[in-house]
């Protein structure tokens, strides 16, 4: 495709370095940008109109036009622009936030420490760990188990933790002392005749052998997300968090719930923790803490882990981490702002009664000869496509069938992502209406319908 001089487009393509991107591609395509939003909606520079259906990055949950979070950016601006929390100093903001933090919590919190990504949440709560491990006498005790698919950040330390190949490859990722367990995918990992009780008690035994042969004085931490995101929109079978916990502390390893894109009313309850049956000791959260409006994460941190590392810096003379723009005032207003809307507009209860509605539309797509599987739970969801229904056999990766569907769901107007195995998934802004629920899926139907076609007249589909 080629754009004009000096247009958006060309300007993006000279100047900027996208993620996620297939540069390559880019050079050639380009970007699509985005100038306005206006609840669900965003609409590009030629003014045409998209459904976002991923709100942004899992992450808009009060859409892309609410004024009271930009007058709380704003009078906070006037008040007090940017102030630090090192070296004893705070900011009002930054002790209302963390005072609700700690009420909303699903698990007894001792300290709120705020960074400024999902990422660096994780790569704090892995500093946190060894730091306190070292504090009460255990120098061993360092192994950082997470999943196969899981997904937990880009830094070094938290794209270790993430268990997706491409966020491997070429890094030398992931680290020594992160390891990946099973992936607790039941429609893809299942054996046979196997009951979902049955597939969980088995990762459970798995898990437990797992830490046996590392050697249980070694192994410090279990990452999670409650529904694994961006490794494919998957949920957990019923039973699986309890059972999991159950072998960790039998061997005294901390839990921590990456609650990122869980967290805040996505899953139907204030915390994916709750909704999947997951108590963590620490809690790692970011996203639609501020709507996405700005910048902030938080990691929630348990008595005894604060205990140990607040003698372990009175040892040291300071605790030695922090971020220049962690516990930034403005984005602490505005996060503490998007909280209230939550609970003075019920966002969690109408989550919790338009989720039928999203789920019917969303199971429904399981009818289609494309789709393996349409799974989710509250207002998140996805679905698998397939080359053969009754074998499940992916498509050929080369393919790229699942971004095929997700370009022509942009040409339909709607903005999705495509996923690990051709998942496409739906993550709309939580203020989503039942009628706005049904045009998502409406057009994202058209969309596979010309997905099917495109298989069709390429000869996609492998040879019964």
């Amino acid at each position: 495709m080629t754009h004009l001089p000096n247009s958006l487009q060309a300007r993006d393509i000279a100047h900027v370095l996208h993620p996620y991107t297939n540069l390559v591609k880019h050079e050639k395509a380009g970007p699509l940008v985005i100038e306005r939003g206006k609840g669900i909606y965003v609409y590009d520079d030629s003014g045409k109109e998209y459904i976002e259906g991923m709100a942004g990055l899992w992450c808009a949950g009060l859409g892309f036009d609410e004024p009271a979070l930009v007058d709380a950016a704003v009078e906070q601006m006037r008040k007090l622009p940017f102030y630090h929390t090192f070296g004893h100093k705070s900011a009002g903001p930054v002790i209302d936030l963390a005072e609700k933090l700690k009420s909303l919590s699903p698990v007894p919190v001792s300290k709120v420490f705020f960074v400024n990504s999902g990422s660096e949440a994780n790569d704090t709560q892995m500093k946190f760990i060894w730091y306190y491990n070292n504090a009460i006498g255990r120098p061993k005790k360092k192994t950082i188990l997470s999943r196969q698919r899981g997904y937990h950040g880009v830094t070094i330390a938290s794209g270790s933790l993430t268990g997706l190949p491409a966020n491997h490859r070429a890094f030398d990722l992931p680290i020594a002392g992160v390891k990946h367990v099973d992936c607790p995918h039941y429609y893809r990992n299942a054996e046979p005749g196997e009951s979902e009780a049955e597939y969980t008690a088995r990762l459970a035994r798995n898990l437990d052998e797992f830490i046996q042969r590392e050697g249980p004085d070694t192994v410090a931490a279990f990452f999670a997300e409650p529904v694994l995101g961006a490794g494919g929109v998957i949920v957990p079978p019923a039973g699986y968090y309890p059972a999991m916990q159950a072998v960790l502390r039998k061997y005294d390893i901390l839990s921590v719930a990456d609650e990122v894109i869980c967290g805040f009313g996505r899953t139907g309850n204030v915390w994916g923790s709750q909704t999947l049956d997951y108590q963590p000791d620490l809690i790692s959260c970011a996203k639609q803490l501020s709507s996405a409006y700005l910048p902030i994460a938080a990691c929630l941190i348990s008595e005894p882990v604060y205990e140990a590392i607040r003698d372990q810096s009175g040892t040291i003379g300071t605790f030695g981490h922090g971020f220049t723009y962690g516990g930034h005032p403005v984005s602490a207003a505005v996060a503490l702002r998007t909280l209230q809307i939550y609970e003075e507009r019920n966002i969690y209860a109408h989550v919790a009664a338009v989720a039928p509605h999203f789920q019917a539309r969303l199971r429904r797509l399981a009818d289609h000869p494309l789709v393996g599987e349409a799974r989710g739970v509250g207002l998140i969801g996805a679905v698998e496509l397939v080359a053969n229904k009754t074998t499940r056999q992916n498509f050929d990766p080369a393919k790229a069938v699942g971004a095929t569907c997700a370009a022509f769901a942009q040409e339909e107007g709607l903005i999705q992502r495509s996923l690990a195995g051709d998942a496409l998934a739906f993550c709309p802004p939580m203020i989503i209406t039942e009628g706005e629920i049904d045009e998502m899926f409406d057009r994202f139907e058209r969309a596979l319908a010309r997905t099917e076609a495109w298989i069709s007249a390429e000869g996609l589909r492998p040879a019964a």
